[in-house]
C-alpha cells in the first residue's frame, strides 16, 4: 500500500491542499472547525509528512547542532532536557556532539553540523574556540548556554550567576560560624567567577580566603582536599567549584576519618542529581538548569525571526539549597 499524501488528507477533511499545509506548519489563521477535520484526517490516514519535500521548501532542515563540552558532566544533561523541550516543542530536533571527544580526534568542532545544514547551534559549555565561533555566527544564529567566556556580537548567552551564587553559599558557610573556609577552585570563566564570588565574600567579613586550585571533577576534588586536609591549619569548611568536585571532598574525608558536617562542613555548586542522592545529600547552590536550557532554545528561536542585532547576557538567579554536608564547626552551636 502506499504512504497517504497531503492530497489525501485534503480530500478526506474536504479542504485545500494550501489549508493542510497551514495547518501542519501551526501557522496562518485556520477556523477551528477545519483545524479540527484535518487533524482528524491525519490521525484517521497515519499521514506523515515528508521531512525532506518540507526542508527543501522551506530551505531549512528543522534541525539544531548542540556541541557540548562534556557529556560526563551531569548539569549538561538537566540543561538539554529544558533546551529538547521547547526545541520539540517548536517542532525542532537536536542532533547532539561532544567536544570534548572531537578536540581529542582532531576534528573541526563544527564542521559536521555545517554539512547537515542544521538551522542554527547551541553550545553548551566552555567555547574552546572564539574564533571559530565567530565564524560560525556569520553563517548561522548561535547561542552559548553555560558558559562564561567572551563571545562574539550576534551572539546570545544564557547561564547562572556564578559570582552571586558562589557568595550565597560562602555567607551560608561563614554564617555558621566557619571562618577557615577554603575554596576548590575550577578553571575557565565560570571558574574564575565562582573563585572572585568567594573571595569577596570572604574578605567583606574580615575572613582571609582559602584557594586550592583544580577541575572541575571528582578526582581533582579529591586530591585537592587532601592537600587542603593535610595542612597545618586545615579548614573547617570547603566550597567546590561544582558537584563532582564535592564528591571528592566527601571521599576525600571519608578516607582521612573525617565526619561531615562534624569535622568538616562541605558546599557544592549546581544542584545535580547527584548532590539529591540521599547518601550524598549535598549543600549546594541551585543554578536552574532546566530553566537555562529552555530560555537558550528560546533565545535560538528568536534568532531565528530576528537574527540581527547584538547579542545579550541572561543571568539565571541562584539559589541555596541547604541539605545534610553543612554544619557548625565542631558540630557545636554558632552564636
Amino acid at each position: 500500500m502506499r504512504s497517504p499524501t497531503i492530497r489525501d488528507v485534503a480530500e478526506r477533511a474536504g479542504v485545500s491542499k494550501s489549508l493542510v499545509s497551514l495547518v501542519l506548519r501551526g501557522s496562518g489563521p485556520v477556523r477551528a472547525e477545519k483545524r479540527d477535520a484535518v487533524l482528524k484526517a491525519v490521525r484517521e490516514l497515519g499521514y506523515r509528512p515528508n521531512a525532506a519535500a518540507r526542508s527543501l521548501s522551506e530551505q531549512r532542515t528543522r534541525t539544531v547542532g548542540v556541541l557540548l563540552d562534556d557529556l560526563r558532566n551531569p548539569w549538561f544533561v538537566e540543561l538539554l532536557d529544558g533546551l529538547n523541550s521547547l526545541l520539540h516543542a517548536a517542532g525542532l530536533h537536536m542532533l547532539l556532539a561532544d567536544a570534548r571527544l572531537n578536540r581529542r580526534m582532531g576534528q573541526d568542532l563544527a564542521e559536521p553540523f555545517l554539512d547537515l545544514g542544521v538551522d542554527g547551534l547551541v553550545v553548551v559549555g566552555t567555547v574552546p574556540d572564539a574564533g571559530g565561533l565567530d565564524a560560525l555566527a556569520r553563517r548561522m544564529p548561535v547561542v552559548v548556554a553555560g558558559a562564561r567566556e567572551p563571545r562574539p556580537a550576534g551572539v546570545d548567552v544564557v547561564a547562572g550567576d556564578d559570582e552571586q551564587g558562589a557568595r550565597l553559599a560562602t555567607e551560608h558557610l561563614l554564617g555558621l560560624g566557619h571562618r577557615r573556609i577554603a575554596h576548590l577552585a575550577g578553571h575557565g570563566a565560570v571558574g574564575a567567577l565562582r573563585r572572585s564570588g568567594f573571595e569577596a565574600a570572604m574578605r567583606a567579613h574580615g575572613a582571609e580566603p582559602l584557594v586550592e586550585p583544580g577541575d572541575l571533577t571528582e578526582e581533582g576534588g579529591y586530591r585537592g582536599t587532601v592537600r587542603l586536609l593535610g595542612r597545618a591549619d586545615r579548614p573547617t569548611a570547603l566550597f567546590a567549584v561544582n558537584d563532582m568536585a564535592s564528591v571528592g571532598a566527601l571521599s576525600a574525608a571519608e578516607e582521612l576519618g573525617l565526619r561531615v558536617p562534624r569535622d568538616l562542613s562541605v558546599a557544592g555548586y549546581d544542584n545535580t542529581s547527584i548532590s539529591r542522592l540521599r547518601h550524598v545529600w549535598l549543600t549546594t547552590v541551585d543554578t536552574a538548569p532546566h530553566e537555562v536550557g529552555r530560555r537558550a532554545a528560546r533565545c535560538l528561536l528568536d534568532r531565528f525571526e530576528r537574527p540581527a542585532g547584538e547579542g545579550r547576557v541572561h543571568l539565571a538567579v541562584p539559589t541555596l539549597e541547604v541539605r545534610g554536608t553543612t554544619g557548625p564547626p565542631g558540630g557545636g552551636l554558632t552564636d
